[in-house]
This record gives structure tokens, C-alpha cells and sequence, in this order.
């Protein structure tokens, strides 16, 4: 197995590693779950470069790096929905793009299109991160403030939940743009098969 796609698989076991720990009662759960989240957004980063520079693109690769970047990110909102920072039907949004979105990039490769990645699907990634990001730092503080500076009240407690709900509406919005334009883009690459 080559390094790239070793660092696309640990990123699901850390995204089955980040489930529990959001659950879990340990003054250091959060902070771990933030920790995780960074370590596996970063195998992202090095997987695709490591093997543009050592020539070790794979189609196992290919297809899997993005259904990888989809569990981190599923299991990671999935998560903010079960705690009630994340609205259900917005984390439901998301869910149905990215399900709908794999799906058809799956059969289009079976049909021999591979499609590249697009602008949209970039920023939808970024401001998925960022606002997961953004929740896990505050349920960090959050958690470990009670212990060592008890600032943390009603007020900060609305503020995150407002704020939250924003990136997270942000992100649902870049989701569905970038599926729109995936769907054309799939619509485009097979007239090209049967002209």
C-alpha cells in the first residue's frame, strides 16, 4: 500500500476515532476531538500531495480520497446535529449532496469520466472545515473553561450557538452550489461520451 492512500484510509479511522470523543464525559474529550479533526484535515492535504510529487496517483486513490474527506465531514456534523449545535435538516442538506454527489461520480467512472474537481467543491470543502473548525474550538473552551476560567455563561453559550448555526447555513449554501454545478458537470461529461 502506498503512503497516500494509507493517509486516505487513517483519515476514516480518525473519523470514527473523532465520534466518540465527542461524547464522551472527560474534560479532555473536546480538546482530542479538535486534535483529531486537525490530524486527519492535514492526511487530506498530504495524501494528494505526496503522491502528485512521488507520481503515486491510484485509482483506489482517486476514488477514495473524496469519500474519505465525506466521512470526516459527515461524521464530524452528524455529531453537532446529535449535541443540538447543528440544526437536523441542515446537517440532512449536506448529507444528501455529498450522498448524491459520490453516487454519481462513482457510476460516471464506471462509464470511464473521471471528473476533476471543481472551484465550487473546493470552497464547500473549506467552509465545511472552517465551520467544524470553528464548533470544536468553542466546545474545547467551552469544556475545559468550567475547570480553569469559569467565564464561560448563558450569553458566550448563545453567541456560539448563533454563530454556529451561520457557518453552518454558509456551509449548507457553498454545499448546494457546488452540487448544482457537479450535476451539470456530470450532465456535460456524458453528452461528450455519446457524441
Amino acid at each position: 500500500m502506498t503512503l497516500p492512500n494509507f493517509l486516505t484510509l487513517s483519515r476514516i479511522a480518525l473519523a470514527f476515532l473523532l465520534w466518540p470523543l465527542l461524547f464522551w464525559d472527560f474534560l479532555w474529550a473536546k480538546p482530542l476531538a479538535l486534535a483529531v479533526f486537525i490530524a486527519a484535515s492535514l492526511t487530506d492535504y498530504f495524501d494528494g500531495r505526496i503522491a502528485r510529487t512521488q507520481k503515486q496517483i491510484s485509482s483506489f486513490g482517486a476514488i477514495m480520497d473524496p469519500i474519505a474527506d465525506k466521512v470526516l465531514v459527515l461524521t464530524t456534523f452528524t455529531g453537532f446535529a446529535r449535541m443540538g449545535i447543528l440544526p437536523v435538516w441542515l446537517v440532512l442538506v449536506i448529507l444528501a449532496r455529498e450522498v448524491t454527489v459520490t453516487l454519481l461520480r462513482l457510476w460516471v467512472i464506471r462509464k470511464g469520466v473521471v471528473m476533476p474537481a471543481q472551484r465550487e467543491g473546493k470552497q464547500k470543502t473549506v467552509s465545511q472545515i472552517v465551520t467544524a473548525l470553528y464548533v470544536l474550538i468553542f466546545l474545547s473552551v467551552r469544556s475545559v473553561s468550567d475547570r480553569y476560567f469559569p467565564f464561560w455563561g448563558p450569553g458566550l453559550d448563545s453567541f456560539f450557538l448563533a454563530s454556529s448555526f451561520f457557518l453552518g447555513l454558509l456551509a449548507a449554501a457553498f454545499t448546494l452550489i457546488s452540487g448544482i454545478a457537479c450535476l451539470v458537470d456530470f450532465k456535460r461529461a456524458l453528452k461528450r461520451t455519446h457524441s
